[in-house]
Parts: structure tokens; C-alpha cells; sequence
């Protein structure tokens, strides 16, 4: 990949950082809610080890980006993984009260509770990452602009699942919202593998993707709120 960088290079990583922002607008959602399993104070501090982990894959990625479609099998896994979670939430016992408190976060992988959510947050960047630094060599084969670009846009992505960790410890009923949002998702990822699979001949757009996340979140937001009042 050339490292000479052009004017027309810097309005790429522009648009790339906006990319990543809509590409990511499900990713982050699914980081909050797996992050609201843990005790507030750890938030921020699990959001920035899962900061640090996306970089790192990232800077990986970018330089194996041509060999990343002979691991596309991790959107397959994202995908079961995503699907089990959503199960696991809508199948609990309590009623509507016992889903929209998150349980508490479990140790797993012979971690304590907080690393194995750190864990976690960091497969499921890696599963949504896929199609991420795919789209970025696509639109430019310099590896400084798709680096400049993935990185800034991961940067947003972290505001933006702070600010939706807020929003949904103020509705609460939103977690179903997040979870039906997670469900839809996972059979995204399941698609694309099954493309990148020849298994279908058809595959689900990215717009109509964000698309239906949007409707999903909007009629969420709105039923929480009605809750509320």
C-alpha cells in the first residue's frame, strides 16, 4: 500500500471517519448494552480497554487486510454469539422488570467478571470490524488513510456508546429495543457469511442495514418513553 498522501487523501479519511460512524452505529449499541452488565464505575474504564483493543485490530487488520475474507468465519461466530445473547436476555425469568435490569456480568474464559466483559467487547469488535476495514481498502489502497480513518472513526464510536450507555440508564425499557436491534444484526452477520459462502445468491445492503436499526431504535425510543410517562 503507498504511504504518498494527496489533498484528495485527507478528504477520504473524512468521509471514511463518517463511514465508520454509520457502520458502527450497531456495534456500539451491542458494546453498551454488554457493558451495563457491570457495576457503573467500571463503565469507562471497560469502554477504554475495548478502545485500546479495537486500535490494536485495527493497526492488525489493516496490514493483513487482504487475507481478512479467508477469516470471514468470525462473522459467523459474531453472529451465533450475538443470537445467544438475545435468547439468554428475552428468555429470562422475572417478566419485563427482571429484563430491563441488566444481571450482573459473570466470570468466564477463567476471568474475573470485568476481564471476561473486556473479552467479550473485543470479539464482538472483531466480528464488526470485518466489514469496516474492507469498505476502507476498498476506497483507498493507502494504508495511512485507511489507518487515519478506521482510528478516528473508532474514536467517535466511543463517544457515541457513552452517550447511548446514558440514554439507556434512563429508559430502561430500551434494553428490549437493544436487544431486538442485536438480534437483527446477528442475522446480518450470519447472511454475509453465508454469501461470502456462495450458500445465497443475495446479500443485505448496508444502508438497508442502518436502515432498519434506525426504525428499530426510533420505535424503541418512543415506546421507553411512553413507559415513562
Amino acid at each position: 500500500m503507498p504511504f504518498n498522501l494527496q489533498p484528495g487523501d485527507f478528504l477520504t479519511i473524512g468521509l471514511l471517519v463518517v463511514l465508520e460512524g454509520l457502520l458502527s452505529a450497531d456495534n456500539a449499541l451491542v458494546m453498551a448494552v454488554m457493558v451495563l452488565a457491570l457495576p457503573k464505575d467500571q463503565h469507562k474504564k471497560v469502554l477504554s480497554y475495548g478502545l485500546i483493543g479495537a486500535f490494536g485490530f485495527r493497526v492488525l487488520a489493516t496490514l493483513l487486510a487482504i487475507y481478512l475474507i479467508q477469516i470471514i468465519v468470525v462473522k459467523l461466530l459474531g453472529g451465533l454469539y450475538l443470537l445467544y445473547l438475545t435468547y439468554s436476555h428475552f428468555s429470562q425469568r422475572g417478566g419485563e422488570e427482571a429484563r430491563h435490569t441488566p444481571p450482573p456480568a459473570r466470570p468466564a474464559f477463567g476471568l474475573s467478571a470485568f476481564w471476561a466483559t473486556v473479552v467479550r467487547v473485543e470479539l464482538v469488535n472483531l466480528a464488526f470490524s470485518i466489514d469496516s476495514i474492507l469498505v476502507a481498502v476498498a476506497m483507498s489502497p493507502k494504508m495511512p488513510v485507511v489507518l487515519a480513518g478506521g482510528i478516528l472513526g473508532i474514536i467517535a464510536m466511543r463517544v457515541v456508546v457513552g452517550q447511548l450507555l446514558k440514554l439507556i440508564e434512563r429508559y430502561p425499557a430500551l434494553v428490549d429495543g437493544a436487544f431486538v436491534i442485536i438480534a437483527w444484526v446477528a442475522v446480518k452477520l450470519i447472511a454475509d457469511y453465508a454469501h461470502a459462502m456462495h450458500w445465497i445468491a443475495w446479500e443485505i445492503p448496508q444502508m438497508v442495514e442502518l436502515g432498519v436499526v434506525i426504525v428499530i431504535f426510533a420505535g424503541a425510543f418512543w415506546y421507553a418513553r411512553r413507559r415513562e410517562r
